[in-house]
């Protein structure tokens, strides 16, 4: 996850109400050579989704909106394409801050 930060809850963005950015996962490493089938993004209530995409090994979403001092639950579920699919899900936070 570049652009990310940690903490003792796990990885977080900084991220303007009014900011609409896109941001990355890496699932290389995960991966070793598998293939992502499909994605599935959950997005805390008073964040707004409003695109994603995959390419390769890298699942992106696009979020805009979120209230200043508040803070996001982000899910990104995958599915491989492998004859016996794997699972597997990471969560960031969304941080809102008035920059």
């Amino acid at each position: 996850m570049t652009g990310f930060e940690s903490d003792t809850l796990g990885d977080y963005i900084i991220k303007d109400p009014d900011a609409d950015l896109d941001y990355a996962l890496d699932w290389s490493a995960w991966l070793d050579g598998d293939t992502i089938n499909t994605v599935t993004w959950t997005v805390g209530a008073g964040l707004t989704k409003h695109d994603e995409a995959v390419s390769g090994d890298i699942t992106t979403v696009w979020l805009k909106g979120g209230n200043a001092g508040q803070t996001y639950w982000v899910s990104c579920r995958i599915v491989t394409a492998n004859v016996i699919p794997r699972t597997e899900d990471r969560s960031f936070r969304v941080m809102v801050r008035q920059r």
